[in-house]
């Protein structure tokens, strides 16, 4: 298990996450009839749930104008051309034909709070009637061998066709006795074995089911690791971050409903839609780190003024995650646009390695990149591609917030 966790960290380099937009006509196109075909196969199947999408849409204030504006940020999210946006909003037409099972392991529930504020759809129509979770032991109902019989039924039902998500780190300590559940005193470990031998895929949700998060951090008592660490045999698709953005789970969800496979990966299972580049290339601070302008201390001039906090310890140099672009809390705001310096949630034992505020010239941490001096010069064509992706997916989510707040005003 430690050799095989070495192992990705030594995969880790900007190489593997570097992010090619554009793969030529050829290749679209046949991924376009390769989606148009998982569709329609789809549309053939029965919905898990008797619900009208367009419905609930307009009952949460939404037109088919703005649907179709957020259809086209997220076609831009999950970098697909233009021609893709009305396959990607047939695609959220048929969430409720892909079964979910969520377990949650040894972690705070962050990921499912962030999931229950997410927005663009929102959270009630992403969970509860949008896609069909057949499974969140946390937020549904029923409790005890109710619980146990609910998740049993689910696995059965739809055995081989259901997407696995967990949230929350495995402790191995003491055969597995840290974390146990149900009447039956079965470990987290072997709970998630079982749960995941009939998924279609496992989406490992946070840094804690990624890489095992902060119950992982030294001196790890209850030896505590990610999914990757001890399932063999299915695909894994991670989605680091403390908690992972919402909008990364959706775009998980929206891929796979598309495609029916999971995303281009990096060499630390992130879909590269979602890191295949730094905050860093996108931070609204990088003209103040250009220009050489630092918050040399917490309240001085330069944290008035909105300068780079790169010397304040922050990390987006070496932290790949769109978190730059699709931002938290409804794309309102962000760790770093509050003065707050990166941390680096989304990176292996970020706890540990990054999460200090003494300046990096003191840190003796060199960017995967080589150095954060180096990529400024050797990201420039990275940046370009990242921004544009960033743009496009703001100018549509601008557009209908705009358009939302007019409507509160004129109200």
């Amino acid at each position: 298990m430690a050799e095989r966790r070495e192992a990705f960290k030594m995969l880790f380099s900007a190489n593997s996450a570097k992010v090619e937009t554009n793969k030529g006509d050829a290749y679209y196109d046949r991924l376009f009839q390769q989606c148009r075909a998982r569709l329609d196969e789809l549309k053939a199947s029965q919905p898990l749930q008797a619900i009208d999408f367009h419905e609930i849409l307009s009952d949460e204030g939404y037109d088919r104008r703005e649907f179709m504006k957020w259809a086209s940020a997220a076609t831009a999210m999950l970098m697909l051309p233009p021609m893709f946006t009305p396959l990607v909003a047939e695609a959220a037409e048929l969430m409720t034909r892909v079964p979910v099972i969520w377990l949650e392991l040894q972690d705070c529930a962050g990921n499912s709070e962030a999931l229950l504020r997410s927005d663009g759809p929102k959270i009630d129509e992403i969970l509860l009637d949008i896609i069909s979770l057949e499974f969140h032991e946390t937020l549904m109902a029923a409790a005890g061998h109710q619980a146990d019989a609910q998740l049993e039924d689910a696995m059965h039902a739809f055995k081989g066709k259901y997407l696995l998500f967990v949230e929350g780190a495995i402790p191995m300590g003491m055969e597995g006795q840290y974390g146990t559940i149900g009447a039956s005193g079965e470990t987290f470990h072997e709970h998630l074995v079982r749960v995941a031998a009939d998924a279609a895929a496992v989406v490992a949700v946070g840094s804690c089911a990624t890489y095992g998060g902060i119950p992982a951090a030294a001196p790890n008592p209850t030896e505590a690791v990610g999914v990757m660490d001890v399932l063999k045999g299915k695909p894994i698709i991670n989605i680091p971050a403390c908690p992972a953005n919402p909008a990364n789970m959706v775009g998980v969800i929206l891929h796979f409903v598309l495609t029916g496979q999971v995303p281009e990966l990096d060499s630390l299972l992130r879909p590269k839609f979602a890191f295949g580049y730094r905050i860093h290339d996108n931070c609204e601070r990088r003209a103040h780190f250009d220009a050489g302008e630092f918050v040399e201390e917490w309240g001085d001039e330069g944290a008035k003024n909105n300068f780079c906090l790169y010397k304040m310890g922050c990390k987006g140099p070496m932290t790949f995650n769109n978190c730059s672009i699709v931002r938290y809390n409804e794309g309102v705001n962000w760790p770093i646009g509050v003065g707050r310096g990166c941390i680096g949630c989304s990176e292996p034992d970020f706890w540990d390695k990054y999460a200090y505020e003494r300046p990096m010239s003191d840190a003796n941490i060199k960017a995967p990149t080589g150095g954060v001096e180096k990529t400024v010069d050797q990201f420039g064509l990275g940046v370009l591609t990242a921004t544009a992706v960033g743009i496009g997916i703001h100018a549509a989510a601008s557009a209908v917030a705009g358009k939302k707040s007019d409507e509160g005003e004129a109200q």
